[in-house]
């Protein structure tokens, strides 16, 4: 399954990515059902994965009769819909610093044995086809794609081996980061992670969950980001360092993970700042996962 977040009419709806389009959630749970009202958690993602299975079993129906019994009138276009991030208001955002060896190697960092967490703040969140703010206050703008693993249910100090049963789903985030803010490390405190990496809209994440069941195997996805076509990026997650469980495992050493939290796992080579690139107004950036999707945004000057 494939869910999203979008804006209309004011008001936050969760979707249904379908062959018939994006099922609007509230109008065709009042509709298929002849409800007075739809409950919260077809308009609020963090809810919808909070109330766990049952309420995944309730949108499985409702997307089948929808696609066989209701009009087209529940289904709006995906091209044309005011995009989201598929989780707005998460508890926590943690990513991770050089988990692929090349990356690594292309700045000049060695792998650690255990994986280092940096913050984002829900200011930096940004959905699909939105434009990214490149701050008047930096000259060097860089991309990052990853693959992002959202938190299904709450969890501390969870084993490698039970981790997989914490996952919910998966989602392509772009690690936006300002490079002239985040270089170079000042001594004794190390580099600025905050401004480096948290500024407005340094958070693009979508453009949908896909649910776990859809992905075999998060381990063995190709991994690209394309500016104005050009590709910059190209790997496969199985050169992650540290694996999805031992993410799991270690952000949840002392931290209550919670559903709806957003761990991104880090990015391959071929970042733009060994080369010398930054984005710049008018670009187009595209982030695709594998077997997820393709994240899209536009930057644009402050």
């Amino acid at each position: 399954m494939r869910l999203l977040s979008f804006r209309i009419g004011g008001e936050n709806h969760v979707g249904v990515l379908t062959s018939k389009g994006v099922l609007d959630l509230p109008r065709a749970y009042v509709k298929i059902y002849e409800a007075d009202e739809a409950p919260d958690f077809t308009y609020d993602m963090k809810a919808l994965i909070s109330y766990g299975k049952p309420v995944l079993n309730i949108i499985n129906d409702l997307v089948d009769r929808a696609v066989r019994e209701g009009g087209q009138d529940l289904f709006l276009n995906p091209e044309g819909i005011d995009w989201l991030p598929p989780i707005t208001n998460p508890e926590k955002i943690l990513c991770v610093a050089v988990n692929y060896r090349a990356h690594g190697e292309e700045s000049g960092a060695k792998p650690l044995e255990k994986p280092y967490f940096f913050p984002k703040f829900p200011n930096a969140l940004v959905g699909h086809n939105k434009p990214v703010i490149k701050p008047k206050v930096s000259k060097q703008v860089d991309w990052e794609v990853e693959l992002g693993v959202v938190i299904g249910k709450r969890g501390k100090y969870i084993g490698v081996n039970e981790a997989m049963n914490y996952v919910f789903g998966y989602v392509v985030t772009n690690d936006i980061s300002m490079r002239d803010w985040q270089f170079p490390s000042i001594n004794p405190y190390g580099m600025n992670w905050i401004h480096g990496k948290t500024m407005d809209t340094a958070m693009p994440v979508g453009p949908y969950i896909v649910t776990k069941d859809e992905i075999e195997d998060p381990h063995n996805l190709r991994i690209t980001l394309r500016v104005n076509g050009n590709t910059e990026q190209d790997d496969n997650t199985r050169n992650l360092i540290f694996k999805v469980p031992e993410l799991i495992y270690w952000a949840s050493q002392g931290i209550t993970l919670r559903p709806g939290d957003l761990i991104s796992t880090g990015t391959p080579s071929g970042v733009g700042f060994p080369k010398g690139k930054f984005l710049k107004n008018g670009d187009v950036v595209e982030a695709e996962v594998e077997g997820i999707g393709v994240l899209r945004n536009y930057i644009v000057e402050e």
